[in-house]
């Protein structure tokens, strides 16, 4: 029977946002990176089994992705299904379709479907909270995957890549790349209020300063503008054509995301300007980002978030519950990893979905 206790789950919205991505010290659960993971050909993501005291024949394995429109979520869908399936578990999925709306509607359904746990990741920090509840009234464990929830939701753990510490790393290098030459920068962000975006801004600007700091004993940060492009290479074409034009001295873009800037590089073509500005990722290691570092000299660094390995720490952690486990940090991380020219090779595969 459908859950038609929607209204419950849609209460939570407006509740002020509580965000715990920049509490440090809940983390730990690193695990460690390997250039394999990126290396996965098309849709067919190789799973990878965990020990499991009993037998998990027929647990359920629910996941709702905010929406497939992107490479890096189709990824994270066949990591996390090929995990489920290899460790001989059912696989059920729900696509919020970029609406949040829908993706309380899906979670419901995966709810009344009785799954064994929840994987979820949210569209919204705030829309989603009471869904939470829902899933653990029903007695359903529920685990954010790749972004964040607010603080009041009832969940088990984050499972993400490091943003604050890759960020700082992309922030690092570009200081070191540039030394003394001033910088006027362009921020491409993905959209306004995404708390992963925040944090990995946050890195970025940390890196950059901490940097200067150390070798120059000044800070010289001089962010000009900051644009949104929700997440989309149109969305970053757009932005960067309005940013060359308002201002035409910007000589270096650093983005939240691969998938920001992307697009904005066609309008740094037309324009002229690949040899006048370098562009810094603070994630995603997206297979088209790292084409550009190993052939390039304009697209400097990335750093890595691995939507295959998310996926499988995600049904790691999942059955690990299932089997009694409770002591889980509220952040669990895999390790950071930047992607510069002479690593870029090892991460490269134009077969691979992200």
């Amino acid at each position: 029977m459908r859950i038609k206790n929607l209204k419950f789950g849609l209460k939570f919205i407006s509740m002020p946002l509580l965000v715990i991505l920049f509490n440090l010290s809940l983390y730990s659960c690193v695990e460690h990176l390997d250039a394999s993971q990126n290396k996965t050909t098309g849709a067919e993501v190789e799973g990878a089994l965990f020990s499991s005291a009993i037998d998990l024949t027929g647990k359920k394995i629910g996941y709702c992705t905010p929406s497939l429109n992107a490479p890096y979520y189709q990824a994270l869908l066949q990591s996390i299904k090929s995990t489920t399936e290899k460790n001989g578990m059912i696989f059920l999925s729900a696509d919020g379709q970029d609406d949040i709306t829908k993706q309380i509607a899906a979670v419901e359904d995966l709810i009344t479907k009785g799954v064994d746990a929840l994987l979820l990741n949210p569209k919204d920090p705030d829309a989603l909270v009471g869904i939470t509840k829902v899933a653990k009234a029903a007695g359903i464990p529920v685990f954010i995957i790749d972004s964040s929830i607010n603080s009041s939701a009832d969940f088990v753990t984050t499972i993400q890549s490091n943003n604050l510490e890759n960020g700082a790393l992309a922030g690092e290098w570009l200081a070191k790349k540039m030394g003394n030459t001033p910088m006027n920068i362009a921020l491409l962000s993905g959209n306004a209020g995404n708390p992963v975006g925040r944090t990995r801004k946050q890195g970025l600007l940390q890196g950059i300063t901490e940097e200067q700091l150390r070798t120059q004993g000044k800070i010289n940060l001089n962010v000009k503008t900051q644009a949104y492009t929700e997440w989309s290479y149109a969305g970053g074409l757009k932005a960067m054509e309005d940013i060359l034009v308002a201002h035409p001295d910007i000589n270096v873009v650093i983005t939240e995301s691969d998938v920001c800037v992307l697009g904005a590089i066609k309008a740094i073509e037309q324009a002229g300007k690949t040899d006048d500005i370098l562009i810094v990722a603070g994630a995603d290691g997206q297979k088209e980002a790292i084409k550009y570092i190993m052939e390039t000299d304009f697209y400097g660094c990335t750093a890595m978030n691995s939507p295959v390995q998310i996926g499988k720490n995600a049904v790691k952690y999942a059955i690990e519950y299932i089997n009694g486990k409770r002591d889980f940090d509220k952040k669990s991380y895999t390790a950071p990893l930047l992607i510069t020219k002479e690593n870029a090779a090892k991460y490269y595969n134009p077969d691979a979905l992200f």
